[in-house]
């Protein structure tokens, strides 16, 4: 009585990365998101790769691994994917303090954020 494998967390035409401890917060990060949802791929990579947000470089290495997964995992072709899905949530959020004036000390709150790309292949019309 082994337990159930579980379902696919996507379809079957479909590819799944997830970046789990992004630095920044997840309002920053869902502006880089948007410019890549519903792109094709190489236009998406490329917009990234010239964007003068500081964000978009961890939002490219996750791109680049959910085309990786498509690739070599699901055996899709590269040159038809699409931006399916990029969606953004909080991950955590570091708790630190620092010095104020007349003994006192304030809170410092550093977050980290959620990043999930779903890439699906898109037949040629």
């Amino acid at each position: 009585m082994s337990k159930q494998s579980a379902p696919r967390r996507v379809g079957d035409k479909e590819a799944l990365a997830v970046g789990n401890t992004i630095r920044g917060s997840a309002q920053k990060l869902n502006l880089v998101a948007q410019l890549i949802r519903g792109r094709k791929v190489g236009d998406a990579l490329n917009i990234l790769k010239f964007s003068p947000k500081g964000m978009a470089e961890d939002v490219y290495k996750v791109l680049a691994s959910a085309v990786a997964n498509a690739e070599n995992n699901h055996n899709l072709d590269v040159d038809a994917l699409v931006v399916a899905e990029a969606s953004v949530g909080k991950s955590i959020s570091l708790k630190r303090f620092t010095t104020r004036a007349r003994g006192r000390s304030s809170r410092i709150i550093k977050p980290f954020s959620r990043l999930r790309v779903v890439v699906r292949e898109q037949e040629e019309a």
